[in-house]
């Protein structure tokens, strides 16, 4: 999991943001993406996430610069499984079956262990914090001793997580700039039903953010007040794919979709919007001087802005053998294959340097596609 080598870090037009989808095991590439920054100096003001994404976040905002890898790697050393069946010589698919049943009998170290109240049925009333097949204990005591709190509430690196109220359905954004943010706040994000637990935070119960938005890119685009960013999407669920011919591959293509198809139409919205924004203020400036400064012409004009930011998709290309049960394949070979590829997809993009390119001044949001 080495960079293959390191570079000065290039100058960044603002604010550097780094946005965590959600995707169990599928986050070891998250991982990747931040060593490359790191790697390259880069270091961001703000990581936004959800489920994984949060976690990851956590260990990022949640430690001072100099820990955070350490961290990191500890983590998914930690939850990494070895599958001694692959001594055996079983095929790939053999594999992966017994792996992942080890996985859903078991549980994963560090992450998460079965709930032994699920064995009292699907109808028995045991509490919104029991009712689910597992029990995240393992991650709380992770979380708890791989973050510092204090480096998280100290608002050097802004941090924010996104989970779901059970009650209203609504998703809320839990922000370091407006709180002070702690382990159940990460806990919260990752409470994806009915496998884990709902999370109470000031006595209301959460879930998983990406139940709602996996993507949550959103929240950057629509911050107050605006300032230009360098957003780093880390996306680990495939918006495209071919079709699928049969029953097992019609569930592995819809989860992806289910987890992948907010975040274009998101920035699609945003464009426009920013658009419309650099519009106003471009109307504002033919305006003569006097009529400016009237107070009906200073309001309409505080609608227009001249922010820019540059969003950098990064996708988690699929591995060889992989299906819809990828995001609980926490085998050691997948997850370091995933931190790796985060790792080399995020240095061939730090090498383009696609934010340095002429952009029209009209234009707020400029994807940067590869």
């Amino acid at each position: 999991m080495r960079a293959r080598g390191s570079s000065p870090r290039a100058a960044l037009p603002g604010q550097v943001v780094l946005v965590l989808q959600g995707g169990g095991a599928l986050g070891a590439y998250q991982a990747g993406v931040y060593q490359a920054l790191h790697d390259c100096g880069i270091a961001p003001n703000w990581v936004i996430g959800t489920s994984i994404g949060a976690v990851n976040g956590a260990l990022i905002a949640g430690n001072r610069p100099e820990h955070r890898l350490a961290r990191l790697h500890d983590f998914w050393h930690r939850v990494e499984k070895t599958r001694p069946i692959a001594a055996l010589g079983l095929g790939p698919v053999a594999q992966n079956f017994f792996g992942n049943l080890d996985t859903l009998l078991g549980g994963v170290a560090g992450l998460f262990e079965p709930n032994v109240q699920a064995w009292l049925g699907a109808h028995a009333r045991v509490g919104i914090e029991a009712a689910s097949w597992y029990s995240t204990a393992p991650l709380h005591a992770s979380l708890r001793e791989l973050t510092d709190l204090e480096a998280l509430a100290d608002h050097s690196t802004r941090f924010t997580v996104g989970a779901v109220n059970v009650r209203t359905g609504r998703m809320r954004y839990f922000d370091s700039r407006d709180e002070r943010l702690g382990v159940d706040h990460v806990m919260a994000s990752s409470a994806l039903p009915p496998a884990f637990p709902a999370i109470r935070i000031d006595g209301e119960p959460y879930w998983d953010g990406g139940i709602y938005s996996n993507t949550p890119i959103e929240a950057v685009l629509d911050d107050r007040p605006r300032r230009d960013s360098v957003i780093f999407a880390v996306n680990v669920w495939q918006p495209d794919g071919e079709e699928p011919q049969s029953l097992w591959e019609v569930m592995g293509r819809q989860k992806e979709i289910q987890y992948a198809s907010r975040a274009d139409s998101h920035i699609a919205r945003q464009q426009q919007i920013h658009h419309l924004r650099h519009v106003v203020r471009e109307l504002a400036r033919h305006l003569p001087a006097k009529q400016r400064e009237s107070a009906a012409v200073k309001e309409l004009a505080s609608w227009g802005c001249g922010t820019v930011m540059h969003v950098i998709p990064l996708l988690a290309s699929r591995l060889d053998g992989e299906d819809q049960t990828k995001d609980i394949d926490f085998s050691a070979a997948r997850v370091h294959a995933r931190w790796q590829a985060g790792l080399n997809d995020t240095l061939q993009v730090i090498e383009r340097a696609p934010w340095t390119a002429a952009v029209d001044p009209i234009e707020g949001v400029i994807v940067h596609r590869a």
